[in-house]
């Protein structure tokens, strides 16, 4: 099997209308840098064609890689079995919007390289860079999302929500096994869990742009949110982080084509 640099981690689920041009711009430029690279995009149980545009890419790219679900198992677990089946040296995760388009990416590089262990996109260290904000309401939800996280998880960074981040082997080895939040709420999971085991995390401001099209509900989901954010404290004061070696469903690796089996 042939050296890879860099796994570019990309969850999905009814992304059709999209897809098909994330892929094109994000082979357009991994293949311009030269770079050593797989696309891996996580089908968390769609029913439209993601799962056939990715197929499609894959016949013609071998770079492409398609991991599937078993059904819809939310955002956060989809992140997991892609970062967990990673080849790569380096792991970027990025939404597949491309809200923060993957010319960012030597950003995160660059903190990684300087000896982070985890490098997180980021929104609002440096505003002027949103070249398209969120509505008003959205943005309000977010500065309450995040005063509650530093409140309850002491998780102190301006963004951490942003769908782009790279982590190091190490680090996605280190504490991804230990992740049981599987939907909105697995960002403030895992940089919890990479101050609790003393990873080094960067935050590295990024340009970006609402896409639209976003499948979270402010009010419903925020209930979610904080429910889930009181989980994750109460999951550390029990102890059941400590000494766990898999995550709360073992990502399941299925490729293209293949049988089901655990990792």
């Amino acid at each position: 099997m042939n050296h890879i640099a860099y796994s570019i981690v990309i969850p999905a689920y009814n992304e059709g209308e999209r897809l098909a041009a994330t892929l094109e711009q994000v082979l357009a430029y991994v293949h311009q840098q030269n770079w050593s690279v797989e696309i891996i995009v996580v089908n968390d149980g769609s029913c439209d064609g993601t799962v056939k545009i990715v197929r499609e890419y894959a016949e013609k790219d071998p770079a492409v890689r398609l991991l599937e679900n078993h059904g819809n198992r939310g955002k956060g677990y989809s992140v997991a079995n892609g970062l967990m089946n990673a080849r790569g040296d380096i792991v970027v995760f990025s939404d597949a919007d491309l809200s923060s388009p993957m010319e960012e990416m030597p950003k995160l590089l660059g903190a990684l390289a300087a000896g982070a262990d985890i490098a997180i996109g980021s929104r609002w260290l440096n505003p002027a860079l949103q070249t398209r904000r969120q509505s008003l309401h959205r943005q309000l939800f977010g500065r309450i999302f995040n005063l509650l996280l530093r409140a309850i998880l002491g998780v102190k960074f301006k963004d951490t929500q942003c769908g782009f981040k790279a982590f190091t082997r190490r680090a996605v080895r280190k504490i991804v096994p230990l992740q049981r939040i599987e939907r909105w709420g697995f960002d403030p999971e895992l940089l919890f869990l990479a101050r609790k085991f003393e990873c080094r995390v960067d935050e590295v401001a990024v340009l970006w742009a609402d896409q639209g099209g976003s499948r979270i509900q402010p009010l419903a989901d925020g209930m979610r949110m904080f429910q889930e954010m009181m989980r994750i404290r109460w999951y550390d004061l029990t102890g059941r982080y400590d000494g766990r070696t898999v995550g709360s469903a073992t990502p399941v690796k299925v490729l293209s084509g293949s049988t089901p089996k655990h990792v």
